[in-house]
C-alpha cells in the first residue's frame, strides 16, 4: 500500500547507510540543502538507508550546490546523485543541443531517427539538419 501517490516527474535516488558514510552533522546540512533546492532527503522507514526525492531540475540544482561546496564530506552524496541523474541526462540537455550532438556523431541520420531519438517534431529535425549543414 502506498501512503501518497508518487508524481511521475519525481526521481528517487537511494542512499544506503548515509549517516555512516557522511556523518550525522553533514547529513543534517545535506538535508537543509535539499530542502532549499526543493528536494527531500529522508530516511526510509526505520532503516539506516536514506533516499533523495525530487524533480529532475531540483536534483540537478542540488548537485551543483553540493559541487560548489567543494567538501570531501559530501563526495558520497555527490557520486550517488550523479549516478542517479545519469539516466536522465538526455532530459537535462535542450532538444536543439541534443539534435546537433546526434547529427555531429551521426551526420547521415534520417529525420525519422532524429524524431525517434529526441521526441522532436519534423520541423525541429529539419531545422537541426539545416543548421548542421551550414
Amino acid at each position: 500500500m502506498q501512503n501518497s501517490p508518487m508524481k511521475d516527474s519525481e526521481i528517487i535516488t537511494p542512499l544506503p547507510s548515509l549517516i555512516r558514510r557522511i556523518g550525522g552533522n553533514n547529513a543534517k546540512q545535506a538535508k537543509q540543502l535539499a530542502l532549499e533546492s526543493g528536494c527531500q532527503l529522508k530516511r526510509i522507514r526505520r532503516s539506516r538507508n536514506w533516499q533523495l526525492v525530487g524533480e529532475l531540475s531540483a536534483l540537478n540544482g542540488l548537485l551543483q550546490d553540493l559541487k560548489n561546496l567543494e567538501s570531501e564530506d559530501f563526495r558520497y552524496l555527490t557520486t550517488k546523485l550523479e549516478q542517479g541523474l545519469a539516466h536522465y541526462q538526455d532530459l537535462l540537455e535542450p532538444k536543439a543541443q541534443r539534435l546537433s550532438r546526434i547529427l555531429k556523431d551521426k551526420p547521415n541520420a534520417t529525420l525519422a531517427e532524429l524524431i525517434a531519438l529526441t521526441d522532436c517534431t519534423m520541423a525541429e529535425a529539419r531545422q537541426a539538419r539545416f543548421d548542421a549543414e551550414i
